[in-house]
């Protein structure tokens, strides 16, 4: 179960990483993130290994549908996965419990 559990967190940081990335390629979206999150340039580094950040990374791409979009249609992902791997993070690496 643990392995599935760091297995799952994994690849839901890299999934974030990689939104991170597409961020950080634009300006506009950039400046929209450091915007939102009240982060600048100087602190984005720090802020990056905290807890919490990558989760907060896909929380906004999933804020904006046309983001989300435009993100899942760049890194060849099904939206869904980005929400998937949000929850993961946000839960401290393990999946959500399922209703």
């Amino acid at each position: 179960m643990a392995g599935r559990e760091s297995r799952a967190r994994d690849q839901a940081e890299t999934l974030a990483i990689e939104a991170l990335g597409f961020l950080a390629a634009d300006m506009e979206r950039l400046d929209r993130f450091t915007a939102v999150t009240g982060l600048g340039p100087e602190t984005l580094r720090d802020a990056a290994g905290s807890p919490g950040f990558l989760a907060g990374v896909l929380a906004h791409l999933l804020e904006d549908e046309a983001l989300l979009l435009a993100f899942a249609a760049e890194a060849g992902v099904d939206p869904a996965r980005v929400a998937a791997a949000q929850a993961v993070l946000a839960h401290g690496g393990r999946p959500p419990l399922e209703d």
